[in-house]
């Protein structure tokens, strides 16, 4: 029996938040994505896409990037063209890193703060980081390929107490 569902194709990941108050240190969020190849979806990441870097192939791509939370609508925009992905990769991985070079901050710390995923107008997920709020970095969703080739999304907010390049190193790691 065939189906109609193919699955999730492109998604766009958004993220907004308000400026620092007047007179403190600018908040900097990221979006993160680590790409893990389908035959170790739980080992190392095969490339992550974050501020100043696209995938390899083009299929990730971080369109707009912030270091104030300054101007309206979007702060961050990255795109995921999952159904261009080789079929050598299986899982990617979404997180929010703070950037922590003017002293720590905690999503509680932000205001505002606020991701949504979208495929085409269709919310798939929205996180305020409210439940995350002592972290400092996040993993909100992921996606995984079946073993029909289709995409599905998976929720997954779970916050980390570590700087950007640590959170790198952990946020794919296999948790339920």
């Amino acid at each position: 029996m065939s189906s109609f569902n193919k699955g999730i194709a492109k998604v766009v990941v958004t993220l907004k938040w308000d400026p620092s108050p007047f007179g403190t240190a600018a908040s900097d969020l990221d979006i993160v994505a680590a790409t893990y190849g389908a035959d170790d979806p739980y080992g190392s990441p095969v490339y992550l896409v974050h501020f100043g870097s696209r995938s390899p192939d083009g299929t990730i791509t971080l369109n707009r990037d912030s270091k104030t939370g300054q101007g309206f609508g979007t702060d961050e925009q990255m795109t995921l063209e999952l159904d261009r992905l080789a079929d050598r990769y299986g899982r990617v991985v979404l997180g929010v890193a703070i950037q922590q070079r003017d002293g720590r901050k905690e999503f509680g710390d932000i205001q505002s703060a606020d991701l949504r995923i979208l495929e085409g107008y269709t919310e798939l997920a929205r996180h305020d980081f409210a439940s995350v709020s002592h972290a400092t970095a996040a993993t909100v969703a992921e996606f995984v390929r079946d073993a029909a080739g289709s995409w599905g999304l998976r929720e997954l907010l779970r916050g980390f107490d570590a700087d950007p390049e640590e959170f790198a190193r952990l946020m794919g790691g296999q948790h339920s």
